[in-house]
Formats: C-alpha cells, sequence, structure tokens
C-alpha cells in the first residue's frame, strides 16, 4: 500500500505516517507551515506550486487529509480563511484522488454535532453550531459525495506524541515535567471522548487494510469534561503547582459555540473489531513516564 498524508508534521498525520511505516507501506507525508525531517512540502491549495512534491509521481493507493484550520474561535471571525484551508483544501485533495485514482480519507470532528444529546453515533443527525464546524461537516459532505469509497474517520479531543506537543495532554507534561505552575480556567460542562492519536493512527489502518468505506466514529474507553481530563493528567504528577478554575462554557464567553454533550460512541468500529483495544488517558501516561 502507498499512502499520500497531507499534514503529516501534525499531531494525527505524524502518528499515521510512524504506524503505516512500521506496518511495511510505503508512506510520504507532507508539511505546509511546519516542516519535520520526514516530511516533504506540499500546498493543498495551490496544486502548481514550484515546491510541491509530485504526488502524481508518487501514485499514492490512498490520500490522507489530515491539515485543517483547527483554531476554532479564530475560524468564527476568519470566515473566509477556514472556507479555505478546510473546505477548499478538501475539493483540491478530491480532484487529486480522483485523478490518480486515489482512495481519500478525511479526518472530521464531533463538532458536526450540536452537542444536545451525546455522545453520538454514526446515525446521528448532524447540527454544525461554529464557522468551523459548518466547514468541516461541507469538506466531509462533499468527500462522501465525490468519492463513494471515502473514508471519513471523526475524532475529538485527541491528544498523544508530537514533535512540537501543542495539544491539550502534551501541553500539562511538558509544564509539569518543567516544573512551572499551571493556571487553568476549564468549562466543566463540555463532554467529550478523547483520543490518543496512536490509536487513530493503528484505526485508521485496519479500516484502509480492509477496504472499509463511509464514517467511522473513534474514542477511547474516557469519556470526561475538560476539568476531568485536566485532574487526571495533574494525578501523575503529585508535586505540580497550579490553580485550576472550574467554569461554565457561557462564562468563558469564547466567540466560537461549543457543542456540550460531545464525544462518541465507537459501536461500528467495535462491532466489526471486537478484539480492538484502545487505550486511554491513564495507559497513555504511564507509557509517557515510563519513557523518562
Amino acid at each position: 500500500m502507498k499512502v499520500f498524508i497531507s499534514g503529516a508534521s501534525g499531531l494525527v498525520g505524524g502518528n499515521c505516517m510512524r504506524h503505516f511505516n512500521e506496518q511495511g507501506w510505503e508512506t510520504v507525508g507532507s508539511y505546509f507551515s511546519f516542516e519535520t525531517d520526514d516530511t516533504v512540502f506540499y500546498d493543498t491549495l495551490n496544486a502548481d506550486h514550484p515546491n510541491n512534491f509530485d504526488v502524481a509521481a508518487f501514485a499514492p493507493d490512498v490520500i490522507v487529509h489530515c491539515g485543517a484550520l483547527t483554531h476554532v474561535d479564530y475560524c468564527e471571525a476568519n470566515v473566509q480563511e477556514s472556507y479555505d484551508k478546510t473546505v477548499q483544501s478538501t475539493i483540491n485533495l478530491i480532484e487529486l484522488a480522483k485523478e490518480l485514482k486515489a482512495k481519500l480519507v478525511y479526518i472530521s470532528t464531533d463538532y458536526v454535532f450540536d452537542g444536545e444529546n451525546g455522545p453520538y453515533r454514526e446515525d446521528a443527525p448532524v447540527n454544525p453550531i461554529s464557522v468551523y464546524a459548518r466547514h468541516k461537516l461541507e469538506a466531509e459532505q462533499l468527500a462522501l459525495a465525490a468519492l463513494p469509497d471515502t473514508l471519513v474517520l471523526r475524532v475529538t479531543n485527541v491528544y498523544g506524541d508530537e514533535i512540537r506537543g501543542k495539544n491539550f495532554v502534551a501541553r500539562i507534561v511538558d509544564q509539569c515535567r518543567n516544573g512551572q505552575k499551571l493556571t487553568l480556567k476549564l468549562p466543566y460542562d463540555q463532554y467529550a471522548s478523547p483520543a490518543n492519536a496512536w490509536d487513530i493512527a493503528r484505526a485508521m489502518y485496519v479500516l484502509l487494510r480492509d477496504g472499509k468505506t463511509g464514517i467511522y466514529h473513534i474514542g477511547s474507553t474516557d469519556y470526561v469534561n475538560r476539568v476531568e481530563l485536566a485532574l487526571r493528567v495533574l494525578s501523575y504528577f503529585p508535586d505540580a503547582q497550579y490553580d485550576l478554575i472550574p467554569i461554565s462554557t457561557k462564562d468563558m464567553q469564547q466567540p466560537a459555540p461549543r457543542p456540550l454533550l460531545g464525544g462518541f460512541v465507537k459501536m461500528k468500529f467495535s462491532n466489526e473489531y471486537p478484539q480492538f483495544l484502545f487505550g486511554n488517558i491513564d495507559s497513555y501516561l504511564q507509557q509517557t513516564l515510563s519513557r523518562g
């Protein structure tokens, strides 16, 4: 299997590239704004960019689209940029996949739901309530309509190993290890099912290996709010100094509305792969701390 991963210098893409390579697949991962040693340049908004990696010459069987503008509040104020980096980039990769007769994998989110009745199964009615969410759903639907064999993985609250350590869990771990005092103002009424990017990569691998298509919800065994998630991480650092201020989402006055009861019921995936074991926050932290 030959796989091209757009956005492989990020959290999900980087873990996918590493896992696929370990499984013996020929994998090329790209970056746009953040270069890493093992990625090549590719601008999804400009197929004719002179520095673009020659995807056509590589002739992938699969194109995995991990790149997007994920700053939800920024998207609310920068609608066109959000559209370009989430929807237009997907349209361009759809066309590339058509040209190369490649399967497309699209990474989506629980933000396609309004958060009134979560956690959600794949057949739950969608109702995005922010600019970011509307664009993610639009891109998802365009991919499924244009390429019937598209695979969509909806994920949320992703954490894990990444070069920049940008994700919520990694930032707390890094600050605790460096002896920094943390000040955390977190919503107690936003619930989700955090997933390790490594588990997402493992799940994607078996789905691609078996030729699966359509929408799959991917999550771990955790279902927590943001306060609980932070406290779970902090419990592994008994000497950590922190101020944790629980606050309602309404009182946070974030520019973009959030789905409160988000997250997933991964019944579809688990029914098809009953022996697939997902990790959770505790297993990830135990493994991370054991590495020193």
